[in-house]
């Protein structure tokens, strides 16, 4: 398993993004360290992963959240939650994508 969270550094989101992708990665049996960041730092980078603004997870090189459009924009993402839109995905959605992706 690869799994990657893909940032830019003036995302407030994306630390405690990697905080929940890591509990979402123990609660599925997997190890934390398994998780990578990658920094999005110009519009070249974005083009060569499946970005969808920050933070983007994937999984084995696909957007563990798809439906968002591919963008090279570095800006924040948005996701819908059980309570609304929010910066990033809650562990919950994230187990969830982690155990059905693929299937």
């Amino acid at each position: 398993m690869k799994i990657e969270l893909l940032h830019i550094a003036e995302c407030p989101s994306w630390i405690e993004a990697g905080r929940r992708v890591t509990e979402a990665l123990q609660e599925t049996g997997h190890e934390a360290k398994e998780l990578r960041y990658r920094l999005i730092r110009a519009e070249e980078d974005a083009a060569e992963v499946p970005f969808a603004g920050s933070p983007t997870i994937t999984l084995n090189g696909e957007d563990l959240f798809p439906g968002a459009d591919p963008s090279v924009d570095l800006a924040c993402r948005i996701y819908a939650t059980p309570a609304g839109l929010a910066g990033l995905p809650t562990v919950a959605q994230i187990r969830e994508a982690i155990l059905t992706h693929g299937n």
